[in-house]
């Protein structure tokens, strides 16, 4: 049983700061890719921020210079540090994670129950 638990979120005005971090946990052998999506009322959930196992990072377009991530292979958690803030980030921020339960055996896709970041203008 694996579990993916969030934490941060909340409401701050436009240009402020806010952390997510993001926790697995249960029977893990490795945790590959780790990151964060965001859905909003009436919108499709896009990537925000992710990164690998070997450190490679990818961002989306409208975060890159703002967001932030870091993700620490020992513990298996992942950090998502969240600058300028904007109306336009209000969303619920859900965190997912690829695990593998045993080596060799293929990485399956995890998701938390999101966080909610509201910002207002």
């Amino acid at each position: 049983q694996v579990q993916l638990v969030e934490s941060g979120g909340g409401l701050v005005q436009a240009g402020g700061s806010l952390r997510l971090s993001c926790a697995a946990s249960g029977s893990i052998f490795r945790v590959t890719d780790m990151g964060w999506y965001r859905q909003s009322p009436g919108k499709e959930r896009e990537l925000v921020a992710m990164a690998s196992v070997g450190g490679n990072t990818n961002y989306a377009d409208s975060v890159k210079g703002r967001f932030t991530i870091s993700k620490d292979n020992a513990e298996n958690t992942v950090v998502l540090q969240m600058n300028s803030l904007k109306p336009e980030d209000t969303a619920l921020y859900l965190c997912y994670a690829r695990i593998q339960y045993l080596p060799y055996h293929t990485a399956l896709p995890y998701w938390g129950e999101g966080a909610l970041v509201t910002v207002s203008s």
